[in-house]
C-alpha cells in the first residue's frame, strides 16, 4: 500500500508548479509562437502566397466579404482581450505584466480546440475604449474572448459587446466559469443525492466570476432564498447600506440583496456556512482564507468548489480535514478562470 503524503510533502508538491513556471517561461521566451499553414520550398512561393498572387483572393473577398474565411485564417482566429484589472488573484497588475495570462489562454484555445489565438493586452482601463478597441479589431478575429476585466465595468463591456458587435464576444471569467461550475455541481449534487432546489449555496465573492455563476445556477434551478452571498464586508443583507448607496454601479449586488438570504443572516463566511451544502468560493488567492474550522460547520456530504487563482483558498486536504470522515468533498480548480 503506498504511503500517504505528508502535509510539508503535499505542500511542496503545489509549490512546484510555480517555480517550474519560471525556468520554462525563461526557457521558451513565452509560451507562443506564429508559424506558417502553407508550405515554402523556394522564391517562387512567396509569388503565390504574397505579391503578386495575394491580389487575387484579395479582389475576391472584397467583391464577396463571405470567402473571408475560407481564404484566410480569419474564420479561426480569436483575440485574448483584457486590460489585466483582474489578473488571477494578482489584480491590477498592468497590460504587460498579465501579458502571461493571456498567452497561456491562447495556448489553451490552440491546445484543447485546435483555434489560433493572439493576446490582446491593452494599456487603457477606460471601458468605452476598449469596447471601441474591439469594434475596431473586428475585421481581423472570428471572436473575442474578453480576459480579467475588473467589476463592474467588465458586465457593461460585454453587455455593450453582445449587443453591437459583430462577431461573437464572450467573457471568460464568466461564462466560461459558470458553465463549467454549473456541470460540476449538477453532477456532483447527483453523487450525493441531493435536490439542486433544495440546495443551501454559499457564494463566497461577489465578483464576475461569481456573479455570473449565480446567474446561471438561479436559471438552473437554485433557489436564491437558499443562497447567500458574500463578500469583502460579510454577508449580503438587507441591511446592507454600503450596497444600496452603490446600487447603480454595483446593479448584481443590489439584486443579491434583495432576492438572496431569504434568513436575512448576517456576520461573515463562518455565518454563512453554517449548515450549507455547497460552497462555491471564487474570493482571494490563499491559502487560510478559508480555514477548516469552517468548513466544519457545513451539512453532511456537503460540496465544496474552492476556485481562487493562482492557489485556491484552502489547500484541499485542509478541507477534507474540516469534512471529517462522514463527508464528502470535490475540490475544483480552473486554470482562469477559471
Amino acid at each position: 500500500m503506498a504511503k500517504k503524503p505528508t502535509k510539508e510533502e503535499l505542500l511542496e508538491k503545489a509549490k512546484k508548479p510555480a517555480a517550474d513556471a519560471m525556468k520554462l517561461h525563461a526557457d521558451y521566451r513565452g509560451k507562443m509562437q506564429t508559424v506558417p499553414k502553407c508550405q515554402v520550398r523556394d522564391s517562387n512561393d512567396f509569388a503565390i502566397y504574397y505579391t503578386p498572387g495575394v491580389a487575387e483572393p484579395c479582389r475576391a473577398i472584397q467583391a464577396d466579404e463571405s470567402k473571408m474565411n475560407e481564404l484566410t485564417n480569419r474564420g479561426n482566429t480569436v483575440a485574448v482581450v483584457s486590460d489585466c484589472t483582474r489578473v488571477l488573484g494578482l489584480g491590477d497588475i498592468g497590460p504587460k505584466a498579465g501579458y502571461p495570462v493571456m498567452e497561456g489562454k491562447c495556448l489553451l484555445f490552440k491546445y484543447l480546440g485546435g483555434v489560433d489565438a493572439v493576446p490582446i493586452c491593452l494599456d487603457t482601463k477606460d471601458p468605452d475604449e476598449i469596447i471601441q478597441t474591439v469594434k475596431w479589431l473586428e475585421p481581423s478575429f472570428a471572436g473575442i474572448n474578453l480576459e480579467d476585466i475588473a467589476n463592474p465595468k467588465c458586465f457593461y463591456i460585454l453587455d455593450r459587446l453582445r449587443a453591437e458587435a459583430k462577431i461573437p464576444v464572450w467573457h471568460d471569467d464568466q461564462q466560461g466559469t459558470a458553465a463549467i461550475t454549473t456541470a460540476g455541481l449538477i453532477n456532483s449534487l447527483k453523487i450525493v443525492n441531493k435536490k439542486i432546489g433544495d440546495a443551501k449555496v454559499v457564494f463566497n465573492g461577489s465578483g464576475a466570476a461569481n456573479v455570473a455563476i449565480a446567474r446561471v445556477l438561479f436559471h438552473f434551478g437554485i433557489n436564491p432564498g437558499n443562497a447567500i452571498v458574500v463578500d469583502s464586508k460579510g454577508i449580503l443583507h438587507k441591511g446592507r447600506e454600503d450596497i444600496e448607496e452603490k446600487k447603480d454601479q454595483y446593479a448584481d449586488k443590489w439584486n443579491f440583496v434583495q432576492t438572496t438570504n431569504a434568513e436575512n443572516r448576517t456576520g461573515g463566511l463562518t455565518e454563512a456556512l453554517q449548515g450549507a451544502d455547497v460552497l462555491i468560493s471564487l474570493s482571494h488567492s490563499g491559502p487560510d482564507v478559508i480555514s477548516a474550522e469552517q468548513i466544519k460547520g457545513m451539512a453532511r456530504d456537503a460540496i465544496c468548489f474552492v476556485c481562487a487563482n493562482p492557489i485556491p483558498e484552502i489547500w484541499p486536504w485542509e478541507a477534507k480535514e474540516g469534512g471529517g470522515q462522514n463527508r464528502r468533498y470535490w475540490q475544483v480548480r480552473f486554470p482562469q478562470s477559471g
